[in-house]
């Protein structure tokens, strides 16, 4: 399938122009302007979809999508492969790959979707670089032409100005903090010989450029059994001082050249005995002292107590238990693995319509009685860990109640595409500002409102959300509803994409 692109929709351009540059001179700007600046490269490259990925500690999100790329919103890139990274530093600032490159997962995911390349420009904010302008299309022959090149490279410094200029951006707190320039990066030619050695890769080997260039690579490579670059394959090596380093590496497209990026293993330690302060001084103790409240009033009150008080209190210890053993749960995940896509072979198909079922009969009473279930009665099942949706559907309706009036009804539906099974909570609540979206993933990152510290947490909910949608190959996203409230979304791979993406 070919895109029907046709002329540019000058009025559609200006037009988008014209209120970015509104939004920009009355003191706006942020995520609703980068996100318009996302809808314009659309209209203005003739791509059938757009995102703009913002770089992170050592990779990068979607944090604004359009066209046939809104999907991909709240997605983690990997910013680490060269193909995203030491590519656009050498040669054209636009450069044209095909999706594969983007190593296994994301090639699925965008192929599944009729995308087979997309062209990429990367952005700057002075000399730091912040993120990466893509356009995604439908085509496998085609190449852009000099006025779509033109296009992105204006829309990629239209985005970096508005990084220069602040105002709710980066979205991330903190970053960007990934600058590509100095990150450890090689060109190899054909017979692995370095044609390019950047002082990142010269301070972290101890090896000039003068003593690299024109000699053999000097490291492991990724290959295949036939020789050729496994491009979604991390191998990793101890050098000689005893540092240890992941490489990557990938074909430069139109030529034999290999793009290699390598980095030290991060060994980070373990944030596990601050988390878990943080849940039992804080999340754990109320429940914990409800239970005991109630179990002491039996005890010492049976027979004082009439059925009915008994019957109550039975249940509340019922109910505060079950929210116990959520938390718990959570507190598991938080001082267990990295949120870091796992073993594929450890998540297993299931069904989504009747797990999410399942976890809505385990809500309480109060928060079943304010959810509108809307769910099909059949979907392709998903990958994943069916066990962690309960936790997840409780977090999001949690939340929705949190940052609600009276508990305003919320909405469960459910539904999926070629490549992923999706649910959705939408409420009618107090909404969540665009420059939130994403920082109400962080760890212990709080909206700052009278009403959420009147209601407690320590902000690790969605925190956690996220990190165990990830290790599920899925991810997360938060955005505003429209005509008021919030939409959180969880995607996870379809069981069946392989074979949908060999038939």
């Amino acid at each position: 399938m070919v895109d029907a692109r046709g002329p540019v929709d000058a009025t559609a351009v200006f037009g988008g122009l014209a209120e970015i540059a509104e939004q920009l001179s009355t003191g706006d700007g942020g995520l609703p302007a980068l996100q318009r600046t996302v809808d314009v490269t659309v209209d203005a490259t003739g791509a059938a979809g757009a995102a703009f990925v913002e770089y992170g500690h050592d990779s990068g999100r979607v944090v604004a999508a359009a066209g046939a790329l809104d999907w991909s919103l709240g997605r983690p890139v990997d910013l680490i492969h060269p193909t995203l990274r030491g590519l656009l530093q050498y040669g054209s600032r636009v450069r044209e790959l095909p999706v594969d490159l983007l190593g296994t997962v994301g090639g699925e995911h965008l192929r599944g979707r009729g995308l087979h390349r997309f062209v990429a420009a990367e952005v700057t904010a002075g000399k730091t670089a912040v993120g990466v302008l893509v356009g995604g299309y439908r085509d496998t022959e085609g190449t852009a032409g000099a006025g779509e090149r033109a296009a992105l490279a204006f829309l990629a410094g239209l985005v970096g100005l508005q990084y220069s200029l602040g105002r709710g951006l980066p979205i991330h707190e903190g970053g960007p903090v990934l600058d590509p320039v100095g990150e450890p990066f090689a060109l190899l030619d054909a017979d692995h010989l370095v044609r390019t050695w950047n002082p990142a890769a010269a301070l972290l080997t101890a090896r000039s450029p003068e003593a690299a260039i024109g000699e053999p690579w000097p490291f492991p490579l990724p290959l295949t059994s036939g020789g050729s670059v496994a491009g979604a394959e991390i191998v990793e090596h101890q050098m000689a001082c005893g540092t240890w380093i992941q490489i990557r590496a990938a074909t430069v497209p139109g030529s034999a050249d290999i793009a290699v990026s390598f980095r030290a293993r991060a060994d980070q330690p373990s944030d596990g005995r601050d988390l878990f302060i943080a849940l039992t001084g804080h999340e754990l103790r109320t429940p914990i002292t409800v239970i005991r409240g109630y179990a002491d009033t039996l005890v010492e009150h049976w027979e004082s107590l009439d059925e009915g008080s008994r019957r109550e209190a039975v249940y509340v210890v019922g109910q505060r238990a079950r929210e116990l053993s959520r938390l718990v749960d959570r507190l598991l995940n938080a001082v267990g693995d990295e949120a870091t896509p796992g073993d594929a072979s450890a998540l297993l198909p299931f069904d989504l319509i009747d797990t999410l079922t399942t976890a809505v009969d385990d809500l309480s009473p109060e928060q079943r009685r304010t959810l509108a279930v809307s769910l099909p009665q059949s979907l392709p099942k998903a990958l994943g860990e069916r066990a962690t949706l309960a936790t997840i559907l409780a977090e999001f309706v949690t939340n929705a109640g949190k940052y609600s009036l009276n508990w305003v009804e919320a909405d469960l539906t459910a539904g999926a595409d070629e490549q992923s099974v999706w649910f959705r909570i939408a409420d009618r609540g107090i909404g969540i500002r665009p420059e939130h979206v994403e920082r109400a993933f962080e760890r212990f990152w709080q909206l700052e409102t009278g009403d959420q510290r009147t209601r407690g947490g320590v902000g690790l909910g969605l925190y956690l959300v996220r990190r165990i949608v990830e290790r599920q190959h899925g991810w997360v996203s938060l955005r505003p509803r429209q005509g008021g409230g919030t939409v959180a979304e969880v995607r996870l791979p379809r069981a069946d994409a392989d074979a949908l993406g060999e038939a």
